[in-house]
């Protein structure tokens, strides 16, 4: 392989020595540089221009992402991008980085990314609910690994936080919007049943306390009028039916979620018509 296409299958940074053990010449490293083609991102290290920074700081920092900065290497749902990044490597760590320090699985099998059970196992510990429980859901969903092994991880009195947060992962959202939106009506003391289907209106994201339908339309929420139009009929077929919709945003959940519980709480303290 060649210069370019070694780094790329490496994520796109890569220490100079991993280059050559996979057949690219110092010849070609050197021309690679003076190319522009590869940055010299330190003593021994090359990156592709367009490296994701994280990987580049990982690779400079000669350790491994992890926890909520390993999120879309695994195509892992991400609720929203972290201030710093989250690096696992046993000695200290750049001043502006994260460090975990446990490892318990094998690395990703190129990339310089823990195994996912460590990337899940961090992010229990370390980030919110909302943000931890997404993540594994996403996981769960698609059969990457079972709840027991991140639960055998958690054991003992400093993982309770991450064992609590590892109990509200139930694998019933289709995204990690919904996981917030569920999370914060749950959190409020609500009867929420994700996913219900409904004769005659279809599947809807919550059914809160029997009757109150919640749907949640994601960032990137269709526009066109066939789906407009379909979603009004559900809508309309939903209140015939006897049920209350009420319908938001991504916006709505994550930067207005106060505004969003009150207007349920509002609607569920009011009469109900049937």
């Amino acid at each position: 392989m060649t210069l370019e296409t070694t780094l790329a299958f490496l994520g796109g940074a890569a220490p100079t020595h991993v280059l050559r053990s996979r057949g690219v010449t110092q010849w070609e490293i050197n021309r690679g540089v003076d190319d522009g083609r590869a940055l010299r991102i330190r003593r021994g290290v090359l990156a592709l221009p367009d490296t994701p920074p994280e990987l580049v700081t990982a690779v400079r920092e000669h350790a491994r992402l992890t926890c909520i900065s390993a999120a879309t290497y695994y195509g892992l749902w991400r609720v929203r991008e972290p201030a710093e990044v989250h690096l696992s490597r046993l000695e200290r760590t750049a001043a502006d980085c994260v460090n975990h320090w446990s490892r318990s699985v094998a690395a990703h099998e190129r990339l310089p990314v823990v195994g996912l059970a460590d990337v899940l196992v961090h992010v229990l510990q370390c980030r919110p609910e909302e943000e931890s429980v997404a993540m594994v859901e996403c996981a769960l969903r698609l059969g990457r690994l079972d709840s027991g092994v991140l639960e055998a991880r958690l054991r003992g009195r400093r993982n309770g936080k991450a064992r609590a947060a590892l109990a509200k992962v139930e694998c019933s959202a289709d995204s990690a919007i919904e996981v917030v939106a569920r999370l914060l009506l749950r959190g409020a003391g609500l009867q929420v049943r994700p996913q219900v289907q409904i004769p005659g209106v279809g599947r809807v994201d919550f059914l809160v306390e029997g009757f109150l339908v919640v749907e949640i339309d994601g960032a990137a929420y269709h526009s066109d009028r066939q789906s407009l139009r379909r979603d009004r009929l559900r809508n309309n077929a939903a209140v015939a039916s006897g049920y209350t919709v009420l319908r938001f945003t991504y916006e709505d959940v994550m930067f207005y979620p106060q505004e969003l519980l009150a207007l349920v709480l509002k609607v569920l303290a009011g009469p109900r018509v049937r």
